[in-house]
Formats: C-alpha cells, sequence, structure tokens
C-alpha cells in the first residue's frame, strides 16, 4: 500500500529508510526538518507499506517551469536496501507518475548524482532519460 506521508507517525516512519538514501540527515531533527519543507516549499512524502514496514520512500514536489509547465518533481527516491529488487522502487514511481498525470503534470522529473549508477539502471528501464545537465556550485 502507498501512502502520502503526513502524520507525524507516518512522517518519522520514512526516517530510517530516506536515511539510506540522505544519511547526513539527523534522526533527532529528521520529522522538523521534513515539516518546515513541507511548509515552505510543498514537499510531499510518499511510503510504500508492506506488513507493517516502510520499503521505499519517495519526496517530491508540483512546480511549474517556464520551459515545461508543471511538473512533479522527485526530491528522493529510495527503496529499503534489505529488500531491493522486489518492485517497491517500481510501485512507487509509477504511483508518483499517476500523482503527475492526476495534478496535470506535464512531466515528471529528478536528478540523480552521476555516482548512482545502480539507481540510473533502475530509471532507464522505468522509461526515464537523460535531458540535460544539472550544474551546481558550494557557496
Amino acid at each position: 500500500m502507498i501512502v502520502r506521508a503526513e502524520t507525524d507517525e507516518q512522517i518519522q516512519a520514512t526516517c530510517a529508510v530516506m536515511r539510506q538514501l540522505r544519511p547526513h540527515l539527523d534522526p533527532a531533527n529528521y520529522l522538523a526538518t521534513v515539516r518546515a519543507l513541507m511548509a515552505s516549499d510543498g514537499y510531499r512524502l510518499a511510503a510504500l507499506v508492506e506488513d507493517g514496514a516502510v520499503r521505499a520512500v519517495a519526496g517530491y514536489r508540483f512546480l511549474t517551469m517556464l520551459y515545461c509547465g508543471r511538473i512533479l518533481s522527485v526530491d528522493d527516491l529510495v527503496a529499503d536496501e534489505r529488500v531491493r529488487s522486489r518492485g517497491y522502487g517500481s510501485r512507487l514511481l509509477n504511483w508518483l507518475k499517476d500523482e503527475a498525470r492526476a495534478a496535470g503534470c506535464a512531466e515528471l522529473q529528478l536528478i540523480s548524482r552521476v555516482t548512482r549508477e545502480g539507481a540510473h539502471r533502475f530509471y532507464f528501464r522505468e522509461g526515464l532519460g537523460i535531458e540535460c545537465f544539472h550544474f551546481r556550485m558550494a557557496l
């Protein structure tokens, strides 16, 4: 079952899996950090839950861009490393695609670090493609 993690309990339940992707996150501040993102940036969390355990998590938001219109932007997408390759990531990504369509989005987009080759194989298999470069610099 895929749920929108909206209650404090649901959000906190995603922490351990999210930290597999974002290990720098402090579990003691996780709930407050997510709540702040929700309030300021429209951040949303979805969790795939099976047998009472979170198996995959996605953090996302809706944006409107001049070049492509309304999009669903995926900030975070991670399946629990203990149960990878069992279809959880694919199910959650398909749910995100449905959310995007229902919200009138023209595209679903995500950014993935160049070092995450396993994730890239998954994204290609799921029909995503590389379309641009993402440039950044520390300030």
